[in-house]
């Protein structure tokens, strides 16, 4: 395997999942998404990863259209505020900042130290891409970036990363984030009957069926009334509303069609 790769624990070892799916979205249905600089870390992946994934069509599918998700918002957050930070909780192998930089916003990636030691040998740092190695429910890392922008409107993403938490690690977190200003957060999550699918099926497929999971969001709304402090709902989506499902396997489009209908996936923007 890549150098360090071997030193990833299970739930860290989810991060090559969703870039999987990038090179997949990028190589056969980019009006999903397109990612050239997942595309040219194919080759420097672990060997046989992309060949012997056994990930399906839809599981694919389905952490490209996070990434597209998470790109949508993160270019309405830097229209709106221009002068934002955007920082990524989990940052694992994320290549976001190369699909979204504007030319001028500043970037930070946290992430365990391991992780960020082995993500240095793919995606070293770039001038406006900072990553911090550290936990992300501790305040450490919030604390360096409120040091380097002290009244900033900071957007924080967790794509892929709370479902492996208890809830109350999740609010703790959340909790955390009000004591430093003007924070939005934005986080992909399931419904607890999505939760269950997950438990029961996807994360086999996608070759983690150890990976615990705990989180999951019936209503957004009632998890800003459970974090307090005057927490408010920026949106909640269903995942794949705006997801071009154009030449995809039936399976995949019957899928995607209905999680939305029972709301089983969703984005969840809030204001802390």
């Amino acid at each position: 395997m890549a150098d360090g790769a071997h030193e990833l624990g299970v739930v860290e070892d989810t991060l090559y999942v969703p870039m999987l799916g990038r090179i997949y979205a990028s190589e056969h249905f980019r009006g999903i998404l397109y990612d050239e600089k997942a595309l040219g870390l194919k080759d420097r992946l672990p060997p046989g990863m992309v060949e012997c994934s056994t990930q399906t069509q839809y599981t694919l599918l389905a952490s490209a259209s996070r990434s597209a998700n998470m790109d949508r918002y993160i270019a309405g957050f830097i229209g709106r505020r221009p002068d934002g930070v955007i920082v990524q909780l989990g940052v694992g192998l994320e290549t976001t900042f190369y699909r979204d930089d504007n030319g001028h916003t500043r970037w930070y990636g946290i992430d365990l130290p391991h992780v960020i030691d082995y993500r240095r040998t793919l995606l070293p740092d770039h001038g406006r891409e900072t990553c911090i190695a550290g936990d992300a429910f501790e305040p450490a890392w919030a604390e360096r970036v409120r040091a380097d922008h002290p009244s900033a409107p900071l957007l924080v993403t967790a794509s892929g990363l709370f479902y492996y938490f208890e809830e109350e690690r999740v609010l703790d977190l959340m909790h955390m984030l009000q004591g430093f200003g003007d924070v939005e957060l934005l986080f992909d999550a399931v419904n607890k009957g999505g939760m269950t699918m997950m438990r029961k099926k996807h994360m086999k497929t996608v070759g983690h069926a150890d990976a615990q999971m705990f989180f999951y969001v019936d209503s957004a709304n009632m998890l800003a009334s459970k974090v307090g402090g005057g927490a408010y709902v920026l949106a909640e989506e269903r995942f794949y509303s705006r997801i071009d499902k154009s030449g995809l396997q039936l399976s995949t489009k019957t899928s995607m069609v209905a999680s939305d209908l029972l709301g089983m996936v969703k984005m969840v923007h809030l204001k802390l």
